[in-house]
């Protein structure tokens, strides 16, 4: 009982390892509140006999790191009792739209249903649409097209937009949706590198979710904002890839998801705005004057491009729905938010009137087993915020209401619950989503499909039907009636009200505090007319009839006093900028007594989980500080951080597993802290991993990664999903008009006993800074400073309201006895003490630049309490050294002095630029924290220290300065510390706190200036260069002529300065260039600002130690290169080889795969059998396989491929017994690596076996700057900018004018050295610098491809071709541009000569090809040639792995390796290289290797392979040791100026620079496009077997098909060939003997056929199309009056394809599926045998061909016709007597359908037929023969 009654649990005792010390109560005297104990004993002191600090148990037990670590680790320490932390940056920018590009490639699709169909895929990303182009009659089409989106949208927008892919069968008459698959922005955007690359969407058909997948396609997604850098992976089309391995989902994610019902039960809302800010509602009030609820809500949900509304409650703030949208969608959804906003319906338009997202990453969890569950949320409140609630006839913050931005009002709450269930089987899905109701609203008049005028809205009317969205009525909740309710206090005490803007000083102002709509004066409480209509009841039972308006009751005035007196501000002390209200010692109190549910449990465990959060960010935030500063014991501080957050995450954790206690808990309340803890237990692995000394031990850099990476996660735990008390907003009122607020989350505030359940500010006071609504820009938009107490909490736990106040306090306005209750109308400070501010303000550093000139005039304003004072201004600087102190005197604070020493108010410091004609504009702003001086104790003067200024998102810099309180003594016994003597009015700061200075030397190395940009419409002409630091400098020389030669002639030079010796003080360094002019005028041109001088200190080179002479020399083992972007792994073969293993010179048998650099002798006879083509393989596919620079490519990107394969493959250890197996092409990589069977591997090693191992060089998918480092290693470049900096995007680029090349070095001088000059040799700073001298070179470039360009023309292609721009030069190769190409391959190399430093910056421009008007560019890459020239790693001409005379691999560079290794050598100052037989000396590392080689008869001796390898290592070389560049091909990203930071393709490409002065370097690299080859498949179609029959004989019943056999080539459609028809199949047999003949294009390397065509009547230019080679053959039944029947097909890749039947029988469906044995005809030649047909995954029939392959010379020798003609013409085929047409042949149809049938019939009705004449003839003519005879005779 006493712990409750002291209120605090056990538990706080020591909760997460925090040591409380319990304090006593000490009553005081009267009123007045001692309050020393006030802080019950949950609150911490810290005592230097007991230091709240962790009982740290270091991870590395033992005293190692003890008790520095301790030390280190006071950031444990609970310092803030009284004053909340402030926040890092005043006023937080507000989110802008920016720019998003969604780039999107469709490979192809397999597996799709349907029979013959047309597809193409349609893609459509919000209002935007593209579609491919469509394949003909296939169910595999291959597409490879780039498509690309530009979005310009705010990122909360953008994030909810669906990506839908569509596959549609596109024919004239009919178009049919195959299927679809969809994704949101936000999900793709949340992958690593925001992209998928290489995946496999599952595609459904949303309207029948019971048959499941409809096709597979195959895409690359990727979503890349300002600056994201998206990394560019290899693409490998691998003929066997599985489509189950890559699906396009998120990691964790099944491949196959089940459909699910998503329910979204609405039931009601209350506290809605009672105004409609529409334009004919304000008419209306206008006329009638009546301020009823005007307002006609609905909710819409939008979940996933789905879009369902409610009912409409006409004219009410508190509706009620109940009812439930129903959506259906697969379970996890590829979407991150559901969307739930309330709008109002309008006869115009409709309103939003707030909008809320609920994250289902929140309320779920993916866990295996019973620890995960689905989405559930609720039934719970959302409180909904939005534009301030007094609307204005035009809303112009309408954007918050639909969720863009921070809300600044609350605007009513909405009770919903969300509910998942996973559908079992198709068939109950039916009937649950066949139910469809047209809701009828009965109050609105309206239906519920009506379109809401939305943004993400759209026809939901045709939507519903389709998606099956549904809204059914849903029965009201049990609600928490009034009665059960809680009551909650909100209590607050104004403590200080400052900074008050002058343009509302002049009018009286009052504060507001609201908590919901209690509270809110102005429109908050409703007009008795409402309340009447409150009373009538509503739908609800009686029990929950008083919920109607609970928040909007007009409570009695007791209940709340949310507003401090309306009072008049006055004006500041100082130089009268600001305003403050004159609160002395009254201190106005106010508060709001509200009910609402209570479930404050949900915010304790937010509080407990943000604690964890707040002590592990700044111990995270204080390693990455003591890092950046290069502090000793850094990793162990890190450590102790890390396992610190352990001990509080398993503290929670045990708190966790205890059950959550409270009435109506929901299902996410009690699965939440599963979660929680869950996701805890998981984040102490990872910290534990990444401290555990088992694993190889991570830098601090990578633990600050991984550690940021902890932050986030256990950050996206606290907040909690389902709302309870909504945020308190504190208004600033200028009379009675909102003007400014401030916004704190309710749980900051909230209350508990415990002390880790408490929110953060709870009971204490924190500084505000109210900022107006809506946008404001990067100014400073602050109103008003108010320093205010807040206490929120139940009304039962009021006794703690005031125990945290500060001490010294008396009540007015209440007694004694209901102090507890009651809260007060103010409280009384009486005691006062004086104090004098002193500001020192010293210098400053990285301003922003405000002026045209890219400088500033700054001058700083500091303000505290109502003084405000300001610095001088300093012209034209973004570094400026005030050196001033400001004096504040007589300010007198209230309160106990122990606690103002601990805990005083903060000082605010503002940086402006001074303008002369204008207002001074903002620049940032920071707080600062006093150092309190009591006039008892003993002075000590204050250090210095930065803070960082921020302005909006912008860093503003930083400024260095020093704020001291100093109390001045009433006796006045006690002096003031003293002070200089000013001048003139300016105090400058005392010695005593400057920081002390020893003298330094600035060694400066002027190498040039580059890339000047024109200044006032002039070229710079004679520019020259100032340096300062700390007010001295030095200069360069003036460069005569910019244009001829922009380098110094002046290098070296030095100035000695005085600097503080604390480095972390060390002011800027500042670079200036000046333009002169004629008549002696100088223009600046721009600057560059150095704030971290540390980075130039100059470090002796350390001698190594004197090492015994016997020691045995190092034998370098073979080894791979070190680096993880080495994927060449070395075998024991290659040169470094122990002498031991080479004694005897034998010549190797020639079977053995040799590398080439071994075979490429110094004579030609050997290098022309190294070339030999070897029998052929799977490598070796074409007639005759030439080696050239692209086999070398080819093999490179093989490489990468395998060592990829290799990180997945489940049997990595293959790879390292077979070394050859690196060499290996993709037909015996697919069979070694995927199917492990006895037969295919023996096939694979022999061809490994065979082959000649290729040569490689190293692709990288980045810039070459971007793996070696900028190649500054010998000179730094500087940009220098003028021009005002802004938050603009691209303002950077706008502002750069050019480069600075030089060096710095920074270094103390000996105390007492007297001041000498240096001669140029003993600067220590040109020790390796080049001459300064014009270097002339030769230039190669060599551009190979460009990928993913941006599309310029409207059909979404472009014709690409090559610019290079060099100084003067300019190459245009506009005559080979590619046409209709995204993907072009340029295969070209340019030459040009040019001379440094003039023409060092080389431009390569991709522009886009226009026959009208200009050409577009599509992009740019620049590269500084004069940097990789004289770097240290050797960027001229990378270093090839391999050493060839000549060849595709020969040696390019124009010295040889020998004599390079020399030349490396001597420029180092090591001893030169001993070559003796078998080794290279360096010193005392020994290389050992092959140099004796044997060619054919002689024996020749070559130390240029193991040079080379020496170069290769040259990085292990000790202290002179770099990574030399290998030869490699780099991928560099190109940009456009007008979209900044956004990527519009890269470029592949390299570059060789020569000096002219050294040999000529030979012939450039050939890397001219291999010409595809000509071939010619011909096909003989002989007969079919077992194809379905069609047609039925109306006359006979028999069935038949008319049979004929089609086929073309994919892409080459137009040439597709049918066989002539075999009529009146009756058994499915067709005879045929019928000649296919396909010439096509062929790429052996690539794998791929080349298709030109023109896809337009209008093109002009054929577009070129690489497509896999892939035979479609079709059996259809011929019709003669209708279209014919499609019976069967069959795809077969040439590549690898079932080897055919022997016999018909043997054919069967599964030979498609699951062959063992797959055959490419490019291997094989030929191939014969059966191959069956398929239609709807069933046999339709069987084919027997034969493939014979030849290439176009060998068509032109031999050629065949087509068909059955010559030459060489087949034989008619021998078809039964039934084959044939009825419409050609009508005798022979008479003969074989009725003759044979009806014979008998035909006969006897022949016969009756010739009697019946014969009967007719007879009584005809009978009559007139027996008159005839009659009358003759």
């Amino acid at each position: 009982m006493d712990q409750e009654k002291d209120g605090s649990s056990p538990q706080s005792k020591n909760v997460f390892g925090i040591k409380m010390k319990k304090r006593k109560k000490k009553a005081g005297k009267g009123l007045v509140f001692a309050n020393k104990g006030a802080q019950d004993e949950s609150e911490v002191e810290a005592t230097p006999d007991e230091a709240p600090v962790l009982d740290c148990e270091n991870p590395e037990s033992g005293s190692k790191a003890g008790p520095s670590v301790t030390m280190c680790l006071h950031f444990r320490q609970v310092t803030n009792t009284k004053r909340a932390k402030p926040a890092a940056k005043i006023l937080e920018s507000e989110s802008r739209p920016q720019a998003f590009q969604i780039s999107i490639n469709i490979t192809e699709a397999r597996q799709l249903v349907g029979e013959n169909i047309d597809p193409s895929v349609v893609i459509e990303i919000g209002d935007e649409k593209k579609q491919t182009s469509v394949k003909e009659g296939t169910n595999a089409p291959f597409y490879n097209e780039y498509f690309v989106f530009d979005f310009f949208a705010h990122q909360e927008i953008f994030f909810d937009k669906v990506i839908k892919l569509s596959v549609m069968h596109s024919k004239i008459m009919k178009s049919y949706c195959i299927g679809t698959f969809k994704i949101d922005v936000g999900t793709v955007y949340n992958q690593p590198g925001h992209q998928f690359v290489n995946k496999w969407a599952a595609l459904i058909d949303p309207t029948d979710i019971s048959t499941g997948v409809k096709g597979h396609l195959k895409c690359d997604i990727c979503v890349a904002g300002k600056g994201d850098l998206s990394s560019r992976s290899q693409k490998f089309s691998d003929a066997e890839e599985q489509i189950e391995k890559n699906p396009l989902l998120p990691e964790g994610f099944p491949s196959m998801r089940p459909w699910a019902t998503y329910y979204v039960k609405v039931y009601k809302a209350e506290g809605l705005p009672r105004m409609n800010s529409s334009i004919m509602a304000n008419v209306t009030k206008a006329f009638v004057s009546d301020n009823t609820a005007l307002i006609d809500p609905y909710v819409v949900v939008s979940f996933f491009g789905q879009v369902a509304r409610t009912s409409t409650q006409k004219s009410t703030a508190d509706p009620e729905w109940n009812e439930q949208v129903v959506f259906k969608e697969m379970f996890p959804p590829l979407c991150q938010r559901l969307k739930i906003q309330v709008l109002d319906e309008g006869s115009m338009n409709d309103v939003a009137i707030g909008t809320h997202y609920i994250d289902l990453r929140r309320i779920s969890n993916d866990q295996d087993g019973d620890k995960g569950f689905l989405p559930t949320f609720g039934p719970s409140w959302i409180n909904i915020y939005g534009s301030p609630r007094n609307s204005t006839l035009v809303d112009d913050s309408q954007e918050m209401n639909e969720g863009i931005g921070e809300g600044v009002s609350y605007r009513g709450r909405l009770y919903i619950q969300l509910a998942v269930e996973i559908l079992t089987g198709g068939v109950e899905s039916k009937s649950v989503f066949s139910l469809k109701m047209p809701l009828k609203d009965v109050k609105g008049g309206k239906t519920a499909a009506k379109d809401p005028k939305i943004g993400t809205g759209g026809a939901v009317g045709g939507e519903e039907e389709k998606m099956g969205v549904m809204v059914l009525p849903v029965d009201p909740p049990q609600m928490v009636s009034n009665e059960d309710k809680e009551s909650f206090l909100l209590f607050g005490a104004l403590f200080e009200a400052t900074l008050i803007d002058r343009r509302i000083g002049d009018k009286p102002i009052s504060f507001e505090f609201t908590i919901g709509n209690y509270g809110n004066l102005i429109d908050g409480v409703a007009t008795p007319a409402s309340k009447k209509k409150a009373e009538k009841g509503s739908d609800y039972s009686t029990q929950e009839g008083a919920m109607t308006s609970p928040l909007l009751e007009a409570q009695s005035s007791a209940s709340w006093k949310s507003t401090t007196r309306s009072e008049k501000p006055v004006l500041g002390d100082g130089n009268r900028t600001y305003y403050h209200l004159p609160i002395s010692t009254r201190r106005p109190c106010i508060h709001v007594r509200s009910s609402w549910e209570d479930r404050t449990y949900r915010l304790h465990h937010s509080n407990m989980l943000d604690r964890i959060a707040l002590m592990f960010e700044e111990g995270v935030a204080k390693v990455a500080q003591m890092d950046k500063v290069k502090q000793p014991g850094v990793e162990p501080l890190m450590r102790a951080v890390l396992h610190e957050f352990c001990k509080d995450a398993r503290e929670f954790i045990a708190f966790a597993e205890k059950k959550v206690k409270g009435a109506h808990l929901t299902m996410l309340d009690k699965k939440r802290l599963t979660l929680c803890k869950q996701q805890l237990e998981s984040m102490i692995e990872v910290a534990e991993s990444i401290t555990e000394p088992k694993r190889k031990a991570l830098t601090i850099k990578e633990m600050l990664t991984e550690s940021r990476k902890l932050t986030q996660t256990i950050r996206f735990l606290v907040e909690e999903p389902q709302h309870t008390l909504p945020d308190v907003f504190v208004w600033l009122l200028n009379n009675n008009k909102r003007v400014a607020y401030s916004r704190l989350p309710a749980r900051h505030l909230l209350y508990s006993d415990n002390l880790v359940e408490r929110g953060r500010d709870c009971g204490k006071i924190s500084t505000l800074f109210l900022k107006p609504p809506g946008k404001h820009g990067a100014t400073w938009a602050v109103q008003a400073k108010v320093d205010v107490y807040l206490w929120l909490g139940n009304c039962k736990d009021t006794s703690h309201m005031l125990k945290n106040l500060p001490a010294g306090f008396e009540l007015q306005g209440v007694s004694l006895e209901e102090s507890s209750s009651t809260p007060p109308e103010s409280l009384l400070y009486k005691e006062h003490h004086e104090f004098q501010l002193r500001a020192h303000m010293y210098q400053a550093r990285g301003l922003i630049a405000a002026d045209n000139t890219g400088l500033s005039d700054p001058f700083a304003r500091v303000s505290f309490l109502s003084n405000t004072q300001r610095t001088v201004i300093i012209n034209q600087t973004l570094t400026p050294t005030w050196n001033q102190m400001l004096i504040m005197d007589r300010l007198s604070l209230h309160g106990m002095l122990s606690e103002l020493l601990q805990e005083p108010p903060l000082i605010t410091i503002e940086v402006y630029d001074d303008d002369a004609l204008g207002k001074p504009e903002y620049l940032g702003s920071t707080v600062a924290i006093p150092e309190v001086k009591l006039a008892e104790e003993p002075y000590t003067p204050p250090l210095l220290q930065y803070s960082p200024l921020f302005c909006g998102s912008l860093s503003g810099g930083d400024i260095l300065g020093a704020f001291e309180l100093i109390e001045v003594s009433k006796t006045r016994k006690h002096a003031l510390p003293p002070i200089d003597d000013p001048e003139g009015l300016i105090f400058r700061v005392p010695s005593y706190i400057r920081p002390v200075l020893c003298k330094y030397r600035i060694e400066v190395l002027f190498w040039g200036l580059r890339e000047l940009r024109k200044v006032q419409l002039l070229s710079v002409d004679r520019p020259q260069v100032f340096i300062e630091c700390a007010g001295k400098g030095v200069n360069s020389s003036v460069i005569q002529s910019y244009k001829s030669h922009p380098n110094f002639s002046m290098l070296v030079d030095s100035f000695e300065v005085e600097l503080p010796e604390d480095e972390y003080l060390h002011p800027p360094l500042s670079i200036t260039v000046v333009d002169w002019r004629a008549f002696g005028r100088s223009t600046l041109v721009g600057s560059h600002i150095i704030n971290n001088l540390g980075l130039f200190k100059y470090t002796p080179p350390s001698l190594p130690p004197p090492r015994p002479q016997q020691q045995k020399p190092a034998i370098i083992e073979p080894a791979p290169l070190p680096g993880p972007e080495v994927t060449e792994a070395q075998s024991t073969e290659d040169i470094y080889i122990n002498i031991e293993q080479e004694e005897t010179p034998k010549p190797p048998p020639m079977t053995e795969p040799l590398p080439p650099e071994k075979k490429d002798r110094e004579s030609k006879k050997s290098k022309r059998r190294s070339t030999k083509r070897k029998k052929r393989t799977a490598a070796d596919e074409s007639a005759d396989c030439v080696i050239d620079w692209w086999s070398k490519y080819y093999a490179s990107v093989e490489k990468i491929q395998m060592s990829k394969q290799r990180e997945t493959n489940p049997f990595p250890n293959l790879y390292e017994a077979v070394p050859p197996l690196q060499s290996l092409l993709s037909e015996g990589l697919a069979s070694m690596a995927t199917g492990m069977k006895e037969k295919k591997k023996q096939m694979s090693f022999r061809s490994v076996g065979e082959q000649p191992k290729l040569a490689t060089l190293k692709i990288y998918d980045k810039e070459l700057e971007a793996e070696f480092g900028p190649f500054d290693d010998w000179v730094k470049t500087f940009e220098l900018y003028r021009g005002k900096a802004n938050e603009e995007d691209g303002s950077s680029v706008e502002r750069f004018v050019g480069n600075f090349k030089g060096r710095f070095c920074l270094y103390k001088l000996p105390e007492g050295g007297e001041d000498k000059g240096l001669d140029s040799w003993e600067y220590k700073i040109n020790q390796g610098i080049p001459p300064n001298a014009p270097v002339n070179v030769l230039i190669r470039v060599y551009i190979i491809s460009a990928s993913n360009l941006h599309p310029a023309d409207p059909d979404g292609k472009a014709d690409p071709y090559i610019v290079l721009k060099l100084g003067k030069t300019v190459i245009k190769d506009r005559d080979n541009y590619i046409p209709k190409q995204l993907n072009p391959v340029f295969g070209r190399s340019f030459e040009i000569q040019a001379s440094f430093p003039k023409e060092s910056l080389l431009k390569i421009l991709i522009y886009d090809y226009d026959i009208i008007g200009g050409d577009d560019l599509i992009g740019e890459t620049n590269i500084d040639l004069e940097n990789r020239f004289f770097s240290r790693h050797r960027a001229t001409c990378g270093l090839p792995a391999e050493y060839a005379i000549d060849g595709y691999n020969a040696w390019r560079d124009c010295i040889k390796p020998t004599d390079l290794l020399i030349k490396l050598c001597k420029e180092n100052r090591l001893d030169s290289p001993r070559f003796t037989p078998g080794r290279i000396s360096i010193g005392e590392k020994v290389y050992t290797g092959k140099t004796v080689f044997v060619d054919e008869d002689q024996i020749v001796e070559s130390y240029e392979h193991l040079a080379l390898k020496v170069l290769h290592r040259w990085e292990e070389m000790p202290d002179v040791g770099c990574k030399l560049v290998p030869e490699h091909i780099e991928t560099r990203s190109l940009y456009l100026k007008d979209k900044p930071g956004m990527d519009q393709g890269q470029v592949q490409m390299w570059i060789d620079v020569f000096p002219m002065d050294m040999p000529h370097p030979g012939p450039p690299v050939d890397i001219s496009p291999r010409k595809p080859k000509g071939y010619e498949l011909r096909i003989i179609i002989w007969n079919t077997e077992d194809v379905i029959l069609e047609d039925t004989n109306f006359i006979t019943g028999q069935q038949s098909s008319d049979i004929y056999v089609k086929g073309w080539l994919k892409g080459l459609e137009d040439d597709a060939q049918e066989t002539d028809v075999h009529y009146n199949s009756l058994t499915g047999e067709g005879n045929f003997n019928w000649r296919f003949v396909f010439p096509f294009h062929y790429l052996p390397a690539e794998k791929l056929v080349v298709v030109s065509k023109r896809e337009s009547i209008f093109s002009l230019d054929k577009t070129e199309q690489k497509l896999p080679a892939v035979l479609v053959m079709q059996v259809w039944d011929f019709e003669r009056l209708s279209s014919d029947d499609f019976l069967g097909t069959v795809e077969l890749d040439l590549h690898g394809f079932p080897r055919g039947a022997k016999t018909a029988k043997d054919c069967k469906v599964e030979m498609l599926k699951d062959s063992n044995e797959n055959i490419s005809i490019f291997q094989q030649k030929r191939a014969k045998g059966w191959w069956p047909f398929v239609k709807a995954e069933e046999l339709t029939g069987k084919v027997e061909a034969e493939f014979h392959l030849v290439t176009a010379e060998e068509a032109e020798k031999n050629p065949v016709g087509r068909a059955r003609k010559e030459p060489e013409p087949l034989e008619k085929p021998n078809r039964p007597d039934t084959t044939f047409s009825w419409f050609v042949n009508p005798f022979k149809c008479f003969f074989h359908l009725i003759w044979k049938n009806y014979k008998k019939y035909i006969i006897i009705a022949l016969v009756l037929l010739i009697m019946a004449l014969f009967l007719a003839l007879l009584f005809y003519t009978l009559p007139g023969a027996i008159s005839n005879k009659i009358v003759s005779g």
